[in-house]
């Protein structure tokens, strides 16, 4: 696992955006296929899609030939509902990137049939020839898209059941009122993410410094779905100082050191 201990939190994030953008430039040197990103929801990757919008703008990069899939999306929440992920990524990334639009999958959280809508949804990343890179944010119990605490490490794109802690999490963009929180939502799996040839999981500040400690120093553990990280050939977390606050200093030094070794 390699671990990006940044200053704060828009350092944290600029490093994401230009390493994605990297990513993408490198494929396209050497193949006209598509370069495939998963890309998560909430208030942690903002910054990042502000960077890569801002990067698009400049004309430094383009999404032209990129297939973006989404991590999650509520159901029964209307796609016009401010608070739906479609909602949020078309307003915090798809307006302000030259994506095109039969590039985008989100999953429906409307579908007559939410198995199905799970089951094609796998289906479609396989198609597209699997996710080159997968970026991800943790929450405060350490679970990665919608997989909560107790999820499989080998769990694919299902219906869950939110926790009460997340729900209340989620309700800060709901007024503060847990009753508008959906109760279920649509997840690519544990073994969906890991399924990535790259991931990028994202941390910033300090209610997610135990969630990090717990992910980097213990074992994978079901109970910390972003745990499962370590077993992955191509993986990397992301951190401010404030989410680093509860590594071992060893640790935390070995990181940085490392680090410092592959910039010289």
């Amino acid at each position: 696992m390699r671990i990006i201990i940044r200053d704060t939190y828009s350092e944290g994030s600029v490093w994401a955006a230009h390493y994605i953008a990297d990513r993408i430039r490198e494929k396209a040197a050497r193949t006209s296929e598509p370069f495939v990103l998963g890309l998560p929801t909430g208030s942690t990757p903002i910054a990042t899609y502000d960077e890569l919008a801002r990067m698009v703008a400049a004309g430094e990069i383009s999404f032209k030939n990129v297939i973006s899939f989404n991590m999650d999306e509520y159901v029964g929440l209307p796609e016009s509902h401010p608070e739906s992920y479609h909602s949020f990524m078309f307003k915090n990334l798809f307006s302000r990137i030259d994506e095109p639009r039969e590039n985008i999958h989100i999953l429906n959280g409307n579908a007559p049939d939410l198995q199905a809508e799970c089951r094609a949804y796998e289906r479609a990343i396989e198609e597209a020839g699997g996710i080159d890179l997968f970026l991800g944010g943790i929450g405060e119990d350490g679970h990665i898209a919608f997989n909560e605490p107790f999820s499989s490490i080998y769990s694919r794109t299902r219906v869950v059941t939110l926790t009460d802690d997340t729900i209340r999490v989620n309700s800060r963009f709901f007024g503060g009122d847990e009753s508008l929180v959906p109760r279920q939502a649509l997840s690519v799996g544990v073994a969906t993410v890991l399924s990535a040839k790259e991931v990028v999981i994202l941390a910033f500040g300090p209610k997610k410094a135990r969630a990090i400690r717990d992910a980097v120093e213990g074992g994978v553990s079901h109970t910390n779905t972003v745990s499962a990280l370590q077993l992955h050939q191509f993986g990397t977390i992301v951190m401010d100082e404030l989410a680093a606050g509860e590594l071992k200093v060893n640790s935390y030094n070995y990181f940085k050191a490392v680090e410092a070794a592959e910039n010289r």
